[in-house]
């Protein structure tokens, strides 16, 4: 099974990209984190509902086909590393590929929303959208660990 993190932002300063990289280059063939940039739209003075829809239009462009699509969105549910093990587990178990989407500075597009079968809060704060990048890559990997009685977890 192939996660696909698809992400609004792209030319990430080289730190964003180690640290993703650090973690999903832990995780197993059959739980494979594949990022996907969606470049944003440039923001001065343009029409923020046109750019954010723009964007989401092309995020949904990139999903696979029969994917469980999750959002990563401040009004989603919070999520325990036991819940997201959980999740983990019963999207490994369906077999189809997950697409876990965080929008641009505006957040996502009312389509994408509408596409969801999930939305996972990080958490009630804003973090910058590079982080957020690190921060799943590693959530997904402690998930895994756990899931796999692996000691990284404790």
């Amino acid at each position: 099974m192939q996660i696909h993190l698809i992400a609004v932002g792209n030319k990430m300063p080289d730190w964003v990209q180690q640290g993703y990289n650090e973690y999903a280059k832990r995780l197993p063939r059959e739980c494979e984190l594949v990022l996907k940039e969606i470049a944003p739209d440039k923001r001065r003075g343009g029409d923020i509902a046109r750019i954010t829809k723009d964007e989401g239009e092309r995020m949904l462009a990139a999903v696979p086909p029969r994917a469980h699509v999750v959002t990563l969105d401040i009004p989603g549910k919070p999520w325990t590393t036991a819940d997201l093990a959980k999740g983990l587990e019963r999207w490994l178990g369906n077999g189809q590929p997950v697409a876990l989407m965080v929008g641009g500075p505006e957040g996502l597009s009312q389509q994408v929303r509408d596409a969801a079968r999930e939305s996972w809060s990080l958490s009630p704060l804003t973090f910058p959208h590079p982080l957020v990048r690190i921060v799943v890559a590693e959530q997904i990997y402690r998930a895994w660990s756990l899931m796999n009685n692996h000691p990284y977890h404790r």
